[in-house]
């Protein structure tokens, strides 16, 4: 306790909000260490693609952005790519014991599980089993696939009970409205993308004459591409990344602050693959025959918007107004410290 200008303030070090409640530190310690577990694998699968490949770490890592500059076949695509990195940056997080890493862990842990249970799937077909046992990396892929599940199921069930309370106390000091109006507009963002998503989807299944149903199948099937491969379908990114978007949007519409995590890394994800895309359109010249049509200006108009949604997401996420101190309690805290009352 300190006195300053005729007034007391309370100068001693309290409970960081941020940080994990004592009896849920368990929980991230374990979700912790099985995402870095799973990071540490897709990692080594990278290595050993640019191992195997036949361009160069430097073609590799122009590749990441430019989807023609890399020669090399990549056991991984882009989505593990960037998962990669969200599962460690998730890890560390979680082992550092901050709240945020909970949604991000449970997102992760819920994609990873789909990923998962897909291939399971894949498994009842009798000739996609007897892949694994004559592919020569089969019995590693098998592995990594099962590695997963494991860390999936773990995940789910041990942070799904750590719940943190604390609604109360943000009432009390008005911090309230200042997450929440972040949160929502961070919903209607993501909403308006994958609304625009599913409606570029739906379009490409009837207006091209696609086997819906096996289209369909695609998505929760591994067997139907009949050939092993650890990178994730076209069908199942598509879908997946339609209701995610869907998901995490109408729950940061309610102002559910404890999705900041899922929010970020999510569109920290889909940031980086829409500047992939961006990259790809310009080194292909599409800018400039885009504006030909109706549809490459609308496809161009999704891409834009994409863009700025993601990056504005990433933003808001960041910001103050969802972290622990924002809003009226800073203002309340500085109000305090230069003795205005």
């Amino acid at each position: 306790m300190v006195m300053q200008d005729g007034g007391t303030v309370d100068v001693r070090p309290g409970t960081d909000p941020g940080r994990a409640a004592p009896e849920h530190r368990g929980a991230y310690l374990a979700s912790g260490l099985c995402l870095a577990l799973y990071a540490g694998t897709l990692l080594a699968w990278i290595v050993y693609g640019i191992a195997q490949g036949e361009g160069s770490v430097f073609d590799f890592l122009e590749g990441l952005f430019n989807p023609g500059a890399s020669p090399m076949s990549q056991v991984l695509g882009p989505y593990e790519w960037s998962f990669t990195v969200v599962f460690a940056v998730t890890a560390g997080l979680a082992l550092a014991q901050r709240r945020v890493a909970r949604s991000a862990a449970l997102l992760s842990g819920a994609l990873l599980l789909a990923v998962s249970l897909r291939e399971a799937v894949g498994l009842f077909d009798p000739g996609y089993r007897t892949q694994y046992a004559h592919d020569e990396l089969g019995g590693w892929a098998l592995a990594t696939r099962g590695l997963g599940l494991v860390v999936a199921l773990v995940v789910l069930a041990v942070l799904l009970p750590a719940a943190e309370g604390g609604t109360g106390e943000r009432r009390r000091t008005g911090l309230g409205a200042s997450w929440r109006r972040s949160s929502r507009i961070c919903g209607v963002l993501l909403l308006l993308m994958g609304l625009a998503r599913l409606g570029w989807t739906v379009r490409a299944l009837t207006s091209s004459g696609t086997d819906v149903a096996h289209y369909l199948r695609g998505a929760v099937d591994g067997s139907v591409l009949g050939t092993l491969d650890l990178a994730a379908s076209t069908e199942f990114t598509t879908i997946a990344s339609v209701v995610t978007l869907l998901v995490l949007g109408a729950l940061a519409l309610r102002g559910r602050r404890d999705v900041r995590g899922a929010l970020l890394l999510f569109a920290a994800v889909e940031l980086y693959l829409t500047v992939r895309t961006v990259v790809w359109l310009t080194v292909t010249d599409f800018f400039n025959r885009s504006f030909e049509t109706t549809e490459g200006a609308m496809s161009m108009a999704t891409t834009a918007y994409g863009l700025a949604a993601m990056t504005s997401v990433v933003v808001l996420a960041t910001g103050r107004g969802f972290g622990p101190y924002g809003g009226m309690l800073a203002e309340g805290l500085r109000t305090a410290r230069t003795g205005r009352f």
